[in-house]
């Protein structure tokens, strides 16, 4: 019903592969891999490196979220290396950045994503006349894993799913979301979650995801 996309960030740093493998097995749908640049937001994480590692580590799709400034220059370099999807901020493109991303991913046959902070309306970036798979609405402002989940942008996870209903777009949220949100996230829209502490910060990681498909169904 939804998928589970567990954000390598929150993982340990010294065996990202295996973490990747292991999320894999314990039955994630994604790897989410969170690029930060330190100029777009306020931390320095990974680059293509780690995203050919992790390619051969999983099956998976690699979900690359990029939080830098000016993506276009980047973006062939994360699809080369084996991103399967590739989400640039609205804050960070212009309409011609984005017509010269979306091209690179039309070439690679690849998935553009667009993600949105907190504060930014979806309407500040015009989609209409882009091929978008992937829309990440962020519960959190970019930055650092464990933050906790900005409960007053749900409303804009259900504009996002009544905008792109027709277009077969997945909506995905990103930060914070754990077993007391679940739920809500999966019925105002959201179908895919962006799960840091949640799976890796658990007592029993290895059941964490399984938890959270079950709290889209019942009470958690």
């Amino acid at each position: 019903m939804v998928k589970i996309a567990p954000s390598i960030l929150a993982g340990d740093h010294g065996n990202l592969a295996a973490e990747a493998a292991k999320v894999e097995k314990w039955g994630a749908d994604w790897i989410h891999i969170d690029i930060m640049d330190g100029r777009f937001a306020p931390n320095l994480t990974f680059g293509p490196g780690l995203v050919k590692s992790l390619r051969k580590a999983v099956s998976i799709p690699l979900d690359c979220h990029l939080m830098i400034e000016e993506p276009e220059r980047y973006v062939d370099k994360f699809l080369e290396a084996g991103a399967d999807y590739v989400t640039i901020h609205a804050e960070a493109v212009s309409p011609e950045g984005l017509a010269t991303i979306e091209g690179s991913v039309k070439r690679y046959g690849k998935g553009l994503g667009v993600a949105f902070k907190p504060a930014t309306s979806l309407s500040s970036l015009d989609l209409s006349a882009h091929d978008v798979s992937l829309i990440t609405i962020m519960t959190v402002n970019p930055g650092f894993s464990g933050q906790k989940f900005m409960v007053e942008v749900v409303p804009k996870i259900k504009e996002a799913a009544t905008v792109f209903s027709r277009r077969q777009v997945e909506i995905e949220v990103d930060g914070g979301v754990d077993l007391s949100n679940a739920r809500l996230v999966f019925e105002n829209g959201g179908t895919v979650f962006v799960a840091g502490n949640s799976v890796f910060g658990q007592k029993v990681p290895e059941i964490a995801i399984t938890e959270l498909r079950k709290a889209v169904v019942t009470n958690a």
